[in-house]
């Protein structure tokens, strides 16, 4: 079976970080995405779909150190369905996605680590493109140093809603 989810939105918030009984960080994004299609009638519709992420260990406190309301990202992980009970004991269930990889897509802001500054084990040289990107597995977070480029790549608009030829979307 297949349990895949992959997307690219943008925070809706600052991330919030807590810890569990144990002491290991767990840190919660809200991310928003956005689709923009036009209708049959021929009117520009748009719809946005908000998604809570949910991140652990190392990866957790990183999020949680530079991404801020805005940001942009790429999140791959699992869908989870948690349950618990309310304050009148009813039970209660939520559906998140559970990162496995989260790589900020912002180019370097003031909330990014700057020159002479550690970005986990790695120090950034001036003027290079990084891409910060953490990974975990079932055994717990590794964090991988970010890639560099020396020639950036504009891929484009980050929403459908930002590019001009959608109009052609069958949805």
């Amino acid at each position: 079976m297949l349990n895949k989810v992959m997307i690219i939105g943008r925070l809706g918030a600052d991330p919030e970080m807590r810890y569990t009984q144990s002491g290991s960080p767990v840190t919660t994004l809200r991310v928003a995405t956005d689709e923009s299609y036009t209708d049959k009638d021929g009117n520009r519709m748009e719809r946005t779909e908000w998604h809570r992420i949910v991140v652990f260990q190392r990866a957790a406190e990183n999020c949680n150190q530079y991404l801020r309301k805005g940001s942009l990202v790429y999140v791959e992980g699992k869908l989870t369905t948690r349950k618990w009970q309310d304050q009148n004991g009813q039970d209660r269930y939520t559906t998140e996605i559970r990162a496995d990889r989260v790589q900020f897509l912002d180019r370097r802001s003031a909330s990014a680590p700057g020159e002479g500054e550690e970005y986990g084990n790695f120090r950034p040289p001036r003027q290079a493109r990084q891409e910060n990107t953490y990974r975990a597995s079932d055994k717990g977070q590794r964090s991988q140093a970010p890639r560099q480029e020396s020639n950036y790549e504009d891929l484009g608009p980050a929403f459908p809603s930002e590019a001009s030829t959608m109009d052609d979307i069958p949805f």
